[in-house]
């Protein structure tokens, strides 16, 4: 049987598997394996019940997935170590989907997974028509500040260069042209739209493009 604890929410796990392992038989034999220690010819040995030791051990890994050569290892004895009759506990750190995926494999009736991740920070959703609305009133204070705000807030750069074309558009189609000129207006819908593009084009970080865009609008 496989017992796997992993995941980033480290206090959380620690205390589940410490229970676990209190919860093993007492006077059985245990083996910590970490990589200083790693031995494949014993690793096969515990799992094939084929060597001096008893025939159900617990066999305990310590970190030994973070290293490619021990890892590669046991990924591909996974399916024979689910079916011995020991049992093998892993305490990793977070690990990526292909790792947990080869696990899952070998299904619930030989793997007991226990996954502890820490919640993830949970961002209030930046309201893009903020930058929209600064721009219209011509305030470059504020629509630096809200372009700023929406970055730390991970808003993807087509969606503000989109809300920001959207208004040009409006108040050119509306004829509202505010603190503008209409040519102003026609301009700067044409700069906008090509942003990106050209961005792209000359290998220029797009993030540093818009901003400077802003900065120089007025």
């Amino acid at each position: 049987m496989i017992y796997l604890f992993t995941g980033d929410d480290a206090k959380n796990k620690i205390l589940s598997y410490e229970k676990f392992i209190k919860s093993l038989p007492k006077g059985g034999d245990k083996f910590s394996v970490s990589r200083n220690n790693f031995d494949k010819i014993q690793i096969e040995s515990l799992y094939s019940g084929s060597s001096l030791f008893s025939a159900k051990a617990a066999v305990i890994f310590s970190g030994i997935l973070e290293n490619e050569e021990t890892r590669d290892f046991i990924l591909e004895k996974l399916e024979l170590i689910g079916e011995s009759t020991s049992d093998f506990i892993f305490l990793e750190g977070k690990l990526n989907k292909p790792i947990l995926d080869a696990f899952k494999k070998v299904g619930p009736k030989r793997l007991q997974m226990n996954v502890f991740e820490l919640p993830k920070e949970k961002k209030e959703k930046f309201n893009n028509f903020l930058l929209a609305n600064a721009f219209e009133q011509k305030d470059k204070l504020n629509l630096w500040i809200y372009f700023r705000q929406a970055m730390d807030r991970g808003v993807g750069m087509e969606e503000l260069v989109g809300v920001l074309f959207w208004k040009v558009k409006d108040m050119l189609i509306k004829k509202n042209f505010g603190k503008f000129k209409e040519l102003e207006l026609k301009n700067f819908a044409s700069k906008i739209s090509y942003i990106l593009p050209e961005a792209r084009k000359t290998g220029r970080d797009a993030e540093a493009s818009f901003e400077q865009f802003l900065l120089e609008v007025f």
